[in-house]
């Protein structure tokens, strides 16, 4: 097995970024530790605080922003973050080639349960001529990243990774604080009898959507002609992982639940990174108008309805909004 930068060397990573990489990796080391103790950190339970997404922060949350942003500040690597836990943008090193957008923790609705959770990293190089306090730095269509992924806080540390030569597996060895190749290449399966969405939310979709779900659920009687199971995982990280190693199909439609919030996920530090990753193992990840990488943002923090997996069911799936 391959160490990570001999690994990225080998894809012609230019070692600016090598070092930018290794340089959040360093930060995920610490959250692993901070996730594996437990109650034990003392960083369990929610604050009395909520984020600028009006959602309640967990200790765990305000403790991996906060190293993610001083390791990166720090680093002098990057111009600018952005952050799902940050206001808006923070301002790095003016001269800085990168910049960064992050969630610190998804899925943190799982660290009472001890369940799957994880952090999610987009890697952009910085506009040039523009102020690094300018939240408008990220304001770049996803196609533009240069290295997307994420680190996944299972029963093993795993980071999967793209630099746009493919997606690659890489695994923790906690024993001597290294991240080593363990799969390169990895390939979505184009067929799957998998999917992942949020079903309580099934009343609250547009028509295409439900419709889409109502025929996988009939099963082998239904015009699919075959038995799908779901999986939910309630953190993204956990679901796009699943799909990676085995193939199906994940969306967080738009809904009319909340017409404030028409869609959950957000573009910059979730949606963008997971499909430079899904796309570079050959799957799709859409919106129901087109290609998540090719919208341009207009907030860093603006959300986007998500579809994503093995190809020929996210096709499937937009079939049910041309009509065809």
């Amino acid at each position: 097995m391959q160490r990570l930068a001999p690994a990225l060397r080998q894809d012609n990573v230019p070692l600016d970024l090598i070092s930018l990489i290794k340089t959040i990796l360093a930060a995920t080391k610490e959250i692993s530790f901070r996730v594996g103790q437990g109650h034990l950190s003392e960083v369990m339970g929610s604050t009395l605080d909520e984020n600028i997404q009006g959602e309640v922060q967990k200790q765990l949350d305000v403790v991996a922003n906060q190293l993610l942003k001083d390791i990166l500040l720090e680093s002098g690597f990057v111009k600018a973050i952005s952050s799902e836990e940050e206001d808006t943008s923070v301002a790095g090193n003016i001269n800085g080639k990168y910049i960064v957008s992050f969630d610190p923790l998804d899925g943190s609705s799982n660290i009472e349960i001890n369940s799957l959770i994880g952090t999610i990293f987009s890697i952009m190089e910085a506009p040039e001529g523009m102020d690094a306090s300018d939240p408008d730095l990220f304001k770049q269509p996803g196609h533009k990243q240069v290295c997307a992924g994420y680190v996944l806080y299972g029963p093993s540390t795993t980071l999967a990774m793209t630099t746009g030569q493919g997606t690659h597996f890489y695994t923790l060895d906690k024993t001597h604080g290294s991240y080593m190749l363990t799969e390169r290449n990895i390939q979505v399966p184009k067929e799957t009898s998998e999917f992942a969405i949020n079903m309580s939310n099934h009343r609250f979709w547009q028509a295409p959507m439900a419709a889409y779900i109502d025929d996988l659920l009939r099963g082998k009687e239904g015009p699919r002609g075959r038995n799908f199971n779901m999986r939910w995982n309630g953190a993204m990280v956990g679901d796009v992982h699943r799909i990676l190693t085995r193939g199906g199909f994940f969306s967080y439609p738009v809904d009319n639940k909340d017409p404030a919030k028409p869609a959950k996920l957000r573009l910059m530090y979730e949606a963008n990174p997971m499909s430079f990753l899904i796309e570079q193992a050959g799957g799709l990840s859409v919106t129901s108008q087109g290609r998540i990488m090719d919208i341009e943002p207009e907030d860093i923090h603006q959300r986007v309805e998500v579809i994503l997996g093995s190809s020929d069911e996210v096709e499937q799936c937009l079939s049910y909004y041309s009509g065809n």
